[in-house]
């Protein structure tokens, strides 16, 4: 049976094999391993860098075996902890019972097996472990990114001459390029995706309340600021040192809010493509055996771009939710935080999701040279605005209110409008130029500028 029929989200269960990127790192399984592997590597760091607990004289076949534990833990190990959790109701606990047995399994001495969680309160292994699994997964959802901005880019250099009319207030405005608009979307992904880029992954280890209560009592003398700070800074992560129990979310909000930035410009992209795609100024390849709809046979519905936006829609709920949300707690802590943090893989999978529909999407479009060379030519009043500044250059009152008069509201074509440039009161070459002007050729700097986009800093 497949068990996907059965999934209330379709996370788990349409979408399964879109989000398989994440599933690794984002699942429970995900963080039940990455709770392993900072609970062993901590004891490491104690082994190593603590005097007294140098002398605890751990065998070599313990210290391999939590070599293990904080590099690759076996598959299997989430299955053992969950096992472990049913009996004591804990899931932090269950992990460091777990990373216990396995130590004594391999020779760990009694005393030893008590550095297994050693001044830790469940939220320095939790807020670790969930930093490094979102930037595991920020570097999955910026390869996909980049593979969308790569696509764009190609857009904005093929199309970068092909004039179209654009549209302001939903009305012909003055002509650009496709290629133009394509580029105003990548440098718009650029700026956003190098904010949420830079985020920086925090993480916080400093006891019950974020004092270091506990590690003062059992050794006075030792600096534990320090040793927190290199202990999560060898994970990868930046040191917050001044917390309470837990780490306050707030770079989680950063990041949240980042990547919601980067879906609104993406819902912008696929709303605008849509509409381009309706107008006939984009086709759509037909894919073979595909059905657009169940009655309509001639169709070929945008439904990528639809499937996009409708992700992109859920992702952000979650995303503006989680970054108002998780930097406030009560007081020193309240367990709010911990159901919010389990939702993270979903909002980031439907935010992949919508990628990869985004990305089939822009892999079966192409420009209609036709149909936009036609809506130009049937749109000489878009000349307006050239006219009416010629005449502010040469001093001619009233050019806007002139241009005004004789195209607002009204169809111009070819004819009339140069019949209005021949009476024009300026010199002979500037009219001479406004006559070579067509709505195609009415592009200014559009296509140099779609074709000499800058790289990436």
């Amino acid at each position: 049976m497949d068990q996907s029929l059965d999934a209330l989200s379709p996370i788990d269960g349409r979408y399964r094999r879109a989000a398989d990127p994440l599933r690794p790192i984002l699942s429970e399984r995900g963080l039940i391993l990455a709770r392993i592997r900072v609970e062993a590597e901590w004891f490491r760091c104690l082994v190593s860098e603590v005097p007294a607990f140098r002398a605890l004289d751990v065998p070599p076949a313990a210290l391999e075996r939590a070599a293990a534990l904080a590099a690759e833990p076996d598959e299997q190990a989430a299955v053992a902890v969950k096992e472990i959790e049913a009996r004591i109701n804990h899931d932090v606990k269950a992990v460091e019972y777990y990373v216990r047995d396995a130590l004594a399994a391999a020779g760990a001495p009694p005393a030893a097996l008590e550095l297994v969680h050693f001044g830790c309160t469940s939220e320095d292994i939790n807020n670790v472990s969930y930093a490094r699994l979102l930037v595991a997964a920020r570097a999955v959802l910026l390869e996909a990114l980049d593979a969308r901005i790569a696509a764009l880019r190609g857009f904005a250099a093929q199309y970068a001459a092909l004039p179209m009319i654009a549209r302001t207030h939903g009305q012909g405005a003055s002509p650009t390029t496709l290629g133009k608009e394509f580029a105003n979307v990548v440098m718009r992904l650029e700026r956003a995706r190098a904010r949420f880029a830079s985020v920086a992954a925090l993480g916080k280890w400093n006891g019950a309340v974020g004092n270091y209560n506990a590690h003062v009592a059992a050794f006075a003398g030792l600096d534990w600021p320090a040793l927190a700070a290199r202990f999560v800074a060898s994970l990868g992560l930046g040191f917050n040192a001044y917390t309470t129990q837990i780490e306050p979310h707030d770079w989680v909000g950063e990041y949240c809010d980042a990547l919601a930035a980067i879906n609104v410009i993406v819902l912008d992209l696929a709303r605008d493509i849509w509409g381009y795609i309706s107008l006939g100024y984009l086709r759509q390849r037909v894919v073979s055996g595909e059905v657009g709809s169940s009655t309509m046979p001639h169709k070929v519905n945008p439904i990528d771009f639809e499937n996009a936006e409708g992700n992109l829609g859920v992702a952000n709920a979650l995303l503006r939710h989680f970054s108002a949300k998780l930097p406030v707690s009560r007081w020193q802590r309240d367990l709010t935080d911990s159901t919010v943090l389990r939702n993270l893989g979903v909002a980031l999978a439907h935010t992949l999701v919508a990628w990869q529909s985004l990305g089939r999407g822009l892999g079966k479009i192409e420009a209609n040279p036709a149909r936009l060379a036609a809506d130009l030519d049937d749109a000489w009043e878009l000349l307006a605005e050239a006219v009416q500044t010629v005449l502010r250059a040469h001093g001619v009152p009233n050019g806007y209110e002139l241009l005004k008069e004789f195209t607002r509201g009204r169809p111009i074509d070819a004819a009339m409008l140069r019949e209005l440039i021949d009476g024009l009161p300026i010199p002979e070459a500037a009219r001479e130029e406004l006559r070579r002007l067509s709505p195609s050729a009415y592009t200014g700097l559009a296509a140099d500028l779609a074709g000499k986009l800058p790289a990436r800093n």
